[in-house]
């Protein structure tokens, strides 16, 4: 879920070619999550190769991949560990929420109304180990680096792009502000033409980026009070927020108050018993990260990937075989260039 700053903060426009040659830390989980919601058939189920394995995560890894490194940036794909056990609540709720998604397609797709089922098909997503193996696999086999985070993938790769290894943070989740990413750049991994929800219109989506300064700027606010404006919104650690608060009423409070303490304390809201606020801010403002990562950007092993894609999962060969020779073009390019010789 994540925190809800959309109505709060200022998105600028950030073309793919605002990324070339910067390296770009992805929240892989939630790359994945938005393939398998996105990339389905036109009655909401995802795709399946002949043994009916979902497919789905696999396209969006590879297209997408190659949509990076034929632009030039460089790609590192941060995976979640163990998640914290204020998290409990929403993986719960997660779950919650996939089931009555399921049983509402059904009843969409017995009633024959599959615009409906689609939107419903879409929540239902959910995310093995084995495909998680299965995109990690193919990121390896295509040079690609892929990071184990000891907890939350966004905390990891905001670590990373604070340390200066990695340019942006890229998630559709504005957390990675609150773990003090500098720079979040949001749909670079669903940009595209897309359908809005229940309507026959279609809107052209554009990778967007906020930059925390701007933000903090903007709203005259410490990173410290942005998390505090968070957890009265609702976190993935608190997912409901402080009951009868919407954004503008939070950030009213916040600025006002300044802090939590301060605003229960003034009585501008009440103590919530069902979690601990501070807990949550220790999480935001410490989170478990590591230092055991290497960055670095290997050739495309185009056998490989042609015997994952292919002969296990039925894609077409020309399709990956065209994509592939892009990726070969871009490689050849680029040694050309003696500043990013060391990317293949």
């Amino acid at each position: 879920m994540g925190v809800n700053f959309k109505d709060l903060v200022t998105q600028v426009a950030a073309p793919l070619e605002m990324l070339k040659g910067r390296v770009i830390a992805i929240d892989g989980y939630n790359a994945l999550y938005q393939f398998l919601a996105i990339i389905r058939q036109p009655d909401g189920t995802p795709l399946r190769d002949s043994q009916g394995r979902i497919t789905s995560h696999l396209s969006g890894v590879f297209y997408r991949t190659v949509n990076f490194l034929e632009g030039g940036i460089k790609p590192a794909f941060v995976f979640d560990g163990k998640p914290p056990e204020l998290k409990t609540e929403e993986i719960v709720r997660r779950v919650k929420v996939k089931e009555k998604a399921r049983e509402d397609y059904k009843e969409a797709v017995e009633r024959g109304d599959f615009v409906e089922a689609r939107k419903f098909a879409q929540a239902t997503s959910r995310l093995s180990i084995d495909m998680v193996q299965q995109a990690k696999d193919l990121l390896g086999a295509m040079g690609v680096p892929c990071i184990q985070a000891p907890s939350e993938g966004e905390a990891q790769a905001a670590f990373m792009t604070r340390k200066g290894d990695a340019w942006a943070t890229v998630s559709q989740d504005y957390d990675a502000l609150l773990f003090g990413s500098p720079r979040l750049v949001r749909n670079l991994t669903i940009s595209g033409r897309r359908k809005l929800p229940n309507k026959r219109v279609y809107i052209d989506i554009e990778p967007e980026i906020l930059r925390l300064e701007d933000t903090l700027a903007e709203l005259k606010l410490t990173r410290e009070r942005l998390i505090d404006l968070g957890i009265l919104l609702g976190t993935d650690f608190n997912p409901d927020g402080f009951k009868g608060i919407g954004p503008k009423k939070a950030f009213k409070i916040i600025t006002e108050a300044g802090t939590l303490e301060s605003a229960i304390e003034k009585r501008m809201i009440e103590p919530d018993e069902k979690f601990d606020f501070k807990a949550i801010r220790e999480i935001f403002l410490n989170p478990k990260t590591t230092n055991d990562y290497r960055l670095e950007w290997g050739s495309v092993d185009r056998v490989a990937v042609t015997r994952m894609l292919c002969e296990e999962f039925d894609f077409s060969p020309e399709r990956i075989g065209g994509a592939l020779d892009r990726i070969e073009k871009t490689s050849k390019e680029l040694k050309k260039q003696p500043n990013l010789e060391k990317w293949f």
